[in-house]
C-alpha cells in the first residue's frame, strides 16, 4: 500500500473498513413498464366516465316517438291569401282573380271571372266553368274555340297542361282579324282546360301576339308570345272543384 503522502490524487479514495467475510447486496428494483401504463389508463378511464357522465346530465332528453301513430305534423300557419276569390253559387268550385286596381277591370258571372287587362298589350283573362257533360278536356277547348274564334289556328298544343292541379288539356291558337285601318292584327289565345266531377274549369287568355326574347318576355325561354299570359299562372292554380282538401 502507498501512504498518502506518496500516493497520487488519482489513486486517493475514501474506504470503509470491515470484516472479513461474504456480504449480500439488495437488487436495485426498477420501475415496472406495465404498472405505469395501467396507472396513465386507470387516470384516463375515470377522466373520461366522468365527463360523461357530466354531457349526460347537462343534456337534455330528446322525447322518443313510435311512428305510427304519433307520426307528429309540420307545423301549420293560417293559409295567407292575398287575391279575392271567386266562388260558384252552387260551391261547384271556386278560383282566385285579379285585386281591383291592380292594371286589371274585373267583373263576374254566374259561371266565372272576367278581367280585361288594361296596362302594356291590353288582353282578356276568363277563368270559368263549363259542364262536361261527357266531354274530355280536349273535345271542350276545341268547342270553346270555335264559340269565340272561328277561323282560329291552333299553333301548338301545351304538354302536361293542369288546372288546379288537375291534368287537363293546353293550346295556343291565332286568328288574324281586320282592324280598324284595313290591317290584320294577329291574336294569341292561350287555353287550359281540366275536367273532374263531370265539371270543366277553363282559364283562357286572349291579347295581340307580341314574340318574347331578349328584350321582351319573363327572359326565360317561351312560345306563349302572349303579355297577359305571364300573369296566368296563379290563378290557373288556383282553380278548385268541390270537395277539393284546402291548400
Amino acid at each position: 500500500m502507498t501512504t498518502p503522502s506518496a500516493a497520487s490524487d488519482a489513486e486517493q479514495f475514501v474506504g470503509y473498513a470491515l470484516p472479513a467475510g461474504m456480504y449480500v447486496a439488495p437488487e436495485v428494483r426498477r420501475p415496472r413498464l406495465r404498472r405505469t401504463i395501467g396507472l396513465w389508463m386507470a387516470g384516463i378511464v375515470a377522466v373520461a366516465l366522468i365527463l360523461v357522465g357530466v354531457s349526460l346530465t347537462v343534456t337534455k332528453k330528446v322525447p322518443r316517438y313510435m311512428c305510427p301513430p304519433e307520426c307528429g305534423a309540420p307545423p301549420m300557419g293560417t293559409p295567407v291569401t292575398g287575391l279575392p276569390r271567386f266562388t260558384a253559387a252552387d260551391g261547384s268550385f271556386s278560383v282566385s282573380y285579379p285585386t281591383a286596381g291592380s292594371a286589371y277591370e274585373v267583373s263576374t258571372q254566374g259561371n266565372g271571372v272576367t278581367a280585361k287587362f288594361t296596362g302594356g298589350d291590353t288582353g282578356v283573362l276568363q277563368l270559368f266553368s263549363e259542364p262536361a257533360r261527357g266531354r274530355d278536356p280536349q273535345t271542350i277547348a276545341r268547342d270553346l274555340l270555335k264559340q269565340k274564334f272561328p277561323d282560329a289556328k291552333i299553333a301548338y298544343e301545351i304538354p302536361n297542361a293542369m288546372v288546379g292541379y288537375q291534368p287537363g288539356y293546353g293550346e295556343v291558337a291565332d286568328t288574324w282579324p281586320q282592324g280598324t285601318s284595313n290591317s290584320y292584327i294577329r291574336l294569341r289565345t292561350v287555353l287550359l282546360v281540366a275536367v273532374k266531377n263531370d265539371l270543366a274549369l277553363v282559364a283562357g287568355a286572349v291579347g295581340p301576339y307580341h314574340a318574347f326574347g331578349p328584350d321582351f318576355g319573363p327572359g326565360l325561354p317561351s312560345g306563349a308570345n302572349l303579355q297577359i299570359a305571364q300573369d296566368m299562372g296563379k290563378y290557373v292554380n288556383s282553380f278548385t272543384w268541390q270537395g277539393d282538401p284546402p291548400r
